[in-house]
């Protein structure tokens, strides 16, 4: 199944290989969940701060399904 992933900032970095930009449409195994998506990306634990799958806040257990979208953001500061 395939699903859109989407990495910001300093995750970009961690797009898969061939791929440009901050977007890419990966293919996962059905039943794979938001944390499988994050260990296949290389991400390093507690790098993605913020998670969303369709909008939504989501945890690495989330399972995803075909057409998600998933976008990784990292942990930022401000004022």
């Amino acid at each position: 199944m395939k699903v859109e992933l989407i990495l910001y900032a300093s995750l970009v970095g961690h797009m898969p290989p061939g791929t440009s930009g901050n977007s890419c449409t990966m293919e996962v195994e059905e039943g794979s969940t938001v944390g499988d998506l994050m260990k296949r990306l290389g991400l390093p634990e507690r790098a993605a701060k913020v998670i969303f799958l369709n909008g939504r806040h989501a945890k690495e257990e989330h399972s995803v399904k075909e057409g998600d979208r998933i976008a990784f953001f990292p942990p930022v500061a401000g004022g």
